[in-house]
């Protein structure tokens, strides 16, 4: 990647502070636009904390919330923290906003249309790409056809197909990007993860960012607070890195206990399995020769009381059955 001396703004501070000021709108234009694919104009901002019907009702404090001169909404979410939950933050984010800008006595088709831009620096879920767009899409278990929209409902609402009217997730994951940026999104996101912009960038809002998010050009106050908010980044990084490392150290240690504990169940239970054949084959040999020798015993005592019966002596019979003169007596 192209090394750049000029640093900037992170724009999640640049959210926070600078953007939300009509004059500047043209940065968030120009990331929308690069990340959209389309020429996007903002109206202005929302407030994202509406119809709070009980106190502890979980409130949506998201980023920036715009309104679009479609009447469509943004959310821009930056996280810098880890959070396995995040998937369902951002269903709860995009369920929030349609809640609390419909009123209760509006028909479905007063819905709005709302765009999820979650810009995250952590390890989100697992996957190869560095930019996710999801959607929603209705497909047949059968057939495997997607459900459209007939031509009346097309022509009254707008759009092409029903996924148009769903609210869209995108998600960049910042610190997956390791590439020359090309594109104008790619641009935007080398921006996010290194705070400079890449050399000859062009894409829409970067010119912007080049004029207004220049860190010389803040107070001292300003500069100060933004400092400090880079160390508490830092400070969280290394929390979240050493929390990791210790945490894998102590899966080890606990893992090895844990397959120690279960190898002695398994080599006890393969032990008396063992020995349980053992015992059975064992007992099946002795039963067996038990068997054997008792069933020898009584054809000797046949043959011995039949050749007493045909008058034979008593020392021809013991020499013929091995029985002694004492136990052919007593047949």
């Amino acid at each position: 990647m192209e090394k750049k001396t000029e640093n900037y703004i992170r724009f999640d501070w640049a959210m926070k502070r600078l953007l939300r000021n009509k004059a500047n709108f043209d940065v968030l234009e120009g990331f929308l636009s690069s990340l959209f694919g389309k020429t996007v104009k903002i109206q202005g901002l929302l407030e994202s904390e509406g119809n709070r019907e009980r106190e502890n009702d979980k409130a949506n404090r998201v980023d920036l919330l715009a309104l679009m001169d479609t009447k469509e909404k943004v959310i821009i979410e930056v996280q810098n923290n880890t959070e396995t939950a995040y998937f369902q933050r951002m269903i709860f984010g995009t369920s929030k906003v349609l809640c609390d800008y419909i009123n209760k006595g509006d028909n479905y088709e007063h819905v709005s249309k709302v765009y999820s831009v979650n810009i995250v620096y952590f390890a989100l879920g697992k996957g190869t790409d560095y930019v996710y767009h999801g959607k929603t899409e209705f497909r047949g278990i059968h057939n495997g056809d997607i459900l459209e929209l007939n031509p009346f409902q097309k022509e009254k609402f707008e759009v092409d197909t029903v996924s148009q009217l769903f609210p869209e997730y995108y998600i960049l994951k910042v610190n997956d990007f390791d590439k020359v940026a090309k594109s104008p999104i790619e641009e935007w996101i080398y921006y996010f993860k290194t705070g400079t912009l890449p050399e000859n960038a062009s894409a829409p809002g970067l010119d912007k960012v080049r004029e207004l998010l220049r860190i010389d050009r803040m107070s001292e106050a300003d500069r100060n607070a933004y400092y400090q908010h880079l160390d508490d980044m830092a400070r969280l990084h290394d929390t979240v890195t050493s929390g990791y490392e210790e945490g894998r150290f102590e899966g080890r240690l606990a893992g090895m206990a844990e397959g120690r504990a279960e190898g002695r169940a398994q080599g006890r239970a393969e032990g008396r399995a063992e020995g349980l054949a053992e015992g059975l084959a064992e007992g099946r040999r002795e039963g067996l020769e038990e068997g054997m020798a008792k069933g020898k015993q009584e054809e000797k005592i046949l043959n011995a009381r039949n050749l007493k019966q045909l008058g034979i002596s008593l020392d021809i019979i013991a020499k013929a059955t091995g029985l002694s003169p004492k136990e052919i007596n007593a047949l």
